[in-house]
């Protein structure tokens, strides 16, 4: 393996190559830092040009730009609280509170280096352990992803924040959105009321979006007075050293940095869940295990050092179903699958054996890049600052068209824009009303997971619901679920009565 490696290191560290990760990498961080231009985005506009190169030099140009996507998006949810692709949406619960409070540099800088840390740990595990995970995860069925689905759901009850039946009831009106369009397995139409643009549903980016970045124009527009963030003008770029924190807070983040490495990675691994998954439960998990929870969404960097480990973790991982048995874990490596069959390419366990120097060329490939992501957004640090302190009413209408012209490129449809517009309404309303959005995107993420499985999973058991608890991954996982219930509510009821015990006289 190390004497592969090798030869795949020295096919990669070539002029080409190095130039082609150089610009692969900058390309997916502009991608991943603009609301609407995702990472599946930026390699599909790049395929027709992987093409020209040879199949090393076209794989190395898109995982280049995988890579620079996902850690792209910290940008934006950080400093705008526009998450710039899915897999950073909990990243905004966070950052953006520690950039009102004057430390975006400190939180973008916490974001870069975990991101960095997040994924070689996952592009490692990757190398060394890939086939061995693979098994493991072909052995999943339409009962574990169910279960799964169910035990991600419970953590809802983690993320309402303030009102558990707030969150509660955010949760179910995202799973209810979820449900538009044509239903899973007997493709019967719900709520289209006869329009065909929702017979396809609605989809993720635009809904996300509109829910936080439009949202959050409209906030914005309504309490300033147009001028540049003063939270951004406040930061102080001069006595910045490094990346912004110090060793001690590194050190305290480590126990939480390889626990959400571990989260992203096996999301990643399981096919068709990804970053926007991994992100929000890394995020619920670090809440959950944090001696001060209560801290959690007023801009503490234990938030940020969770989702980033985790959606970063989240490449290696799909990358290992994707390269071992040619199953794509998620959209991005569903575009890097045609990346290869344009080269003539078939990913799977010959490719191993016939191609090993491509195979571990790709993983060398993801090394360099994952070091050039770091330094690019180190140095792009204060060039993020100063860009953010443009005047609003300069930054906002830039932003905005910038959002409507990446929802109508997901699928070439006017319809995408118009969703933006409308689920920026509901999450302008969410603000009003104070309801907690995470709630909603879980929902809207994991609750069409749970009905696709549950009835694919029906079907396979004639109607029987004994396996989900006989199967032992299965009931494993909805155990789990049961128990992370319980101990959710058992510390809300505790956190009611320390509030109550301290509002008597």
């Amino acid at each position: 393996m190390l004497e592969s490696l090798l030869a795949g290191a020295v096919a990669v560290l070539t002029p080409m190559c190095l130039f082609l990760i150089m610009i692969g990498v900058a390309v997916g961080i502009i991608f991943g830092s603009i609301p609407g231009l995702t990472a599946t985005m930026a390699i599909a506009l790049f395929l027709p040009v992987s093409y020209q190169f040879t199949p090393l030099e076209g794989m190395t140009l898109l995982v280049s730009l995988y890579i620079g996507a996902i850690s792209g998006g910290l940008i934006s949810a950080i400093l705008l609280n526009m998450p710039g692709t899915p897999s950073s949406v909990a990243t905004c619960f966070e950052g953006y509170p520690m950039t009102q409070k004057g430390e975006g540099f400190k939180a973008l800088g916490v974001g870069v280096v975990f991101s960095f840390l997040g994924a070689l740990v996952s592009i490692a595990a990757m190398i060394f352990i890939s086939p061995g995970l693979a098994k493991i995860a072909l052995n999943f069925g339409h009962f574990e992803y169910f279960s799964i689905a169910v035990f991600s759901l419970t953590l809802i009850a983690s993320l309402a924040s303030g009102s558990l039946i707030k969150g509660l009831l955010a949760g179910v009106f995202g799973m209810t959105c979820a449900t538009v369009g044509m239903a899973p397995i007997d493709a019967v139409a719900r709520f289209t009321f006869g329009s065909v643009q929702l017979s396809a549903g609605l989809d993720i980016l635009p809904v996300l979006i509109g829910m936080f970045a439009l949202s959050e124009i409209m906030n914005t527009a309504e309490t300033s007075h147009f001028e540049s963030d003063t939270s951004i003008r406040d930061i102080d770029l001069k006595n910045v050293q490094g990346f912004g924190f110090s060793m001690a807070e590194f050190k305290s983040q480590i126990t939480n940095m390889f626990r959400s490495a571990a989260i992203g990675l096996g999301i990643g691994i399981l096919p068709g869940i990804g970053g926007s998954t991994s992100n929000l439960v890394a995020y619920s998990v670090a809440q959950n295990q944090s001696k001060t929870p209560e801290k959690f969404g007023t801009g503490i960097i234990d938030g940020v050092v969770a989702t980033e480990t985790a959606n970063n973790a989240t490449i290696g991982g799909a990358m290992i179903p994707f390269l071992t048995l040619g199953i794509p874990g998620d959209m991005a490596t569903a575009m890097l699958l045609g990346g290869l069959m344009i080269h003539g390419l078939t990913p799977g366990p010959l490719l191993f054996a016939e191609q090993p120097v491509f195979v571990y060329g790709v993983f060398a490939a993801m090394i360099l890049a994952n070091f050039v992501m770091l330094f690019q957004e180190f140095y792009g640090l204060r060039f993020f600052i100063q860009m953010l302190r443009t005047p609003k009413y300069i930054l906002l209408p830039i932003i905005f068209v910038l959002c409507i012209v990446g929802a109508f490129g997901l699928n070439n449809r006017m319809f995408d824009s118009f969703v933006v517009v409308a689920f920026g309404l509901v999450g302008y309303l969410f603000l009003k009303f104070k309801l907690p959005v995470a709630p909603f995107i879980m929902g809207f993420i994991l609750g069409p997971m749970v009905e696709t499985y549950l009835r694919r999973a029906l079907m396979q058991s004639k109607g029987d619901y004994l396996p989900f608890v006989t199967e032992p991954i299965s009931g494993m996982f909805l155990l789990i679920a049961v128990l992370s219930l319980c101990f959710t509510l058992r510390k809300n009821l505790r956190s009611a009565r320390e509030r109550a015990a301290k509002e008597q006289p």
